[in-house]
């Protein structure tokens, strides 16, 4: 069990890194063009309104007081009000939550379920026609940009065939995953590329160890030799690539829930920082942060679990 000693002692390190995203967060957020006042009560507002508005949340004071207020609330277990939707940021939070988790993790199990396949098929032909054709599509893959893609999936099986919805979330589990299909298929295209290329790379140099070798001369049949020892061998280094690409998963369904118009926190994010609402942009921005972090600690266990040889 020492292996897992940095559990106890990973949590302390990652204090420094929400600390300086908490800073930088609400730095950034204060040198958007705009004043939140000004927006909530529009272009004929009196300087008398919008003062009254300023000194009721906060935003008259200077900065680093600002500052204070917000590592003080955190500390409570708050995040502020909302100026648009008038209420706490936290829970307006949690009643968004929702679709974003469940877009997250549709989008990962099916990024694995494209990946696995095909980095196997590229793997067991290396340099042959299958083995070519996985990697042109992966290459292409990369470039597509998720915006495009989720409007070409939408033409395609919304417009054209009438097969899945076209926006939005659906009120029963049915036409949540109905409405699901796409806005994962979407983000799962774009993050199974990247997943094959790492998976097909590892998975060929595995098929060259030594732990293969042997296992072939004990007279395993080779598919045995693949799934059995292959494989797992392969997983240590796209677990962690998976880790590092979460934080680009994060982000962007922040762009994916936009064009599905799915309401979840990205959505959520980016009419916050179009209304100038200081707190939500804090607060999801946050969420965001700490989700990254705790999903990079979770695949640092995974990691070790998984390869003994690890040590963290």
């Amino acid at each position: 069990m020492h292996r897992y000693r940095f559990v106890l002692t990973r949590p302390l390190q990652f204090l420094p890194v929400i600390i300086g995203i908490s800073v930088i967060t609400f730095i950034l957020v204060r040198l958007i063009p705009g004043d939140p006042a000004r927006n909530l009560l529009g272009a004929r507002a009196t300087p008398t309104a919008i003062a009254n508005i300023r000194a009721q949340y906060g935003l008259d004071q200077p900065m680093w007081l600002q500052y204070l207020y917000f590592l003080k609330n955190l500390a409570n277990g708050e995040m502020g009000k909302s100026i648009l939707y008038k209420i706490d940021v936290l829970r307006l939070i949690v009643t968004r939550i929702e679709p974003t988790v469940a877009l997250v993790t549709s989008s990962v199990v099916l990024s694995i379920l494209i990946a696995v396949p095909m980095s196997a098929i590229a793997a067991r032909n290396a340099g042959k026609a299958p083995d070519h054709a996985v990697r042109i599509v992966s290459t292409f893959g990369i470039g597509f940009p998720p915006f495009w893609l989720g409007l070409m999936l939408i033409i395609l099986f919304s417009v054209e065939l009438g097969l899945l919805p076209v926006s939005g979330y659906g009120a029963t589990t049915g036409d949540k995953l109905a409405h699901l299909i796409l806005p994962s298929l979407t983000v799962a295209l774009s993050l199974s590329t990247v997943l094959t290329r790492s998976l097909r790379a590892a998975m060929i140099e595995s098929l060259k160890s030594d732990v293969a070798t042997a296992a072939r001369a004990r007279g395993m049949p080779e598919r045995i030799v693949f799934w059995r020892h292959v494989v797992p061998n392969s997983l240590v280094p796209t677990v962690n690539l998976l880790a590092v690409n979460i934080g680009w998963l994060i982000g962007g369904t922040v762009v994916v829930e936009s064009v599905f118009a799915l309401p979840g926190m990205g959505q959520l994010l980016v009419r916050a920082i179009f209304s100038r609402d200081y707190m939500v942009v804090q607060g999801v921005a946050m969420v965001f942060a700490c989700a990254t972090v705790l999903v990079n600690f979770v695949a640092d266990i995974v990691t070790v679990a998984i390869d003994p040889r690890v040590k963290l």
